[in-house]
């Protein structure tokens, strides 16, 4: 088969893989609606409270304060703007090929990957657009005098969406499984 014979194929088999409108109502939303909310949220954290400054939600537990982090998760690759503001733009390409191409039509997929992406995107904006730096300004007291790093909205969404993407691909592998089976004992 030939190289014009084989994208004619998958040309013919692209609109049988790409999602159905609802999908499109899940994911799009949910990815803007999430970029705008962390955005928003840093844009006023950061204008409200000065370095150095904090405020108390639950005392002795949580407390918004400003914070630049120019690393990753748990400050890994600190000092790295472009190395990873090029994984965040490998990982949103990598997002929206999976949401079009993929043929991910379970809804909780589909509500991952909207999160997934709204957190990465947000997190790729302050890199681009602060100098390296991802505004963080969520502080979390663990156990007495133990801080979880600084995070944000952003962050918020990003480990809901993976956490998501992991329990769709649970129910997913085991429907697929069990609709394998069906098959399998109807063809027996």
């Amino acid at each position: 088969m030939d190289i014009y014979s084989r994208y004619k194929t998958l040309l013919k088999q692209l609109p049988a893989r790409l999602p159905d409108w609802k999908g499109h109502l899940v994911f799009w939303p949910l990815f803007a609606g999430g970029l705008v909310l962390d955005l928003w949220t840093k844009r006023a954290i950061f204008d409200w409270l000065g370095r150095g400054e904090s405020y108390k939600i639950i005392d002795g537990f949580v407390q918004l304060i400003p914070a630049l982090n120019d690393g990753a998760a748990f400050g890994l690759f600190a000092s790295r703007a472009f190395f990873l503001t090029a994984v965040s733009v490998i990982a949103l390409l990598l997002i929206l090929s999976i949401f079009l191409f993929s043929g991910a039509r379970h809804r909780l997929t589909q509500i991952s990957l909207g999160l997934f992406a709204a957190g990465v995107c947000g997190n790729l904006y302050d890199r681009i657009f602060n100098g390296g730096f991802v505004r963080d300004f969520i502080d979390v007291v663990y156990w007495p005098g133990r801080h979880w790093p600084t995070f944000n909205v952003a962050d918020s969404l990003l480990c809901i969406g993976i956490g998501l993407l992991v329990v769709s691909s649970l129910f997913t592998e085991k429907s697929g499984q069990t609709r394998d089976q069906q098959q399998k004992s109807g063809h027996s």
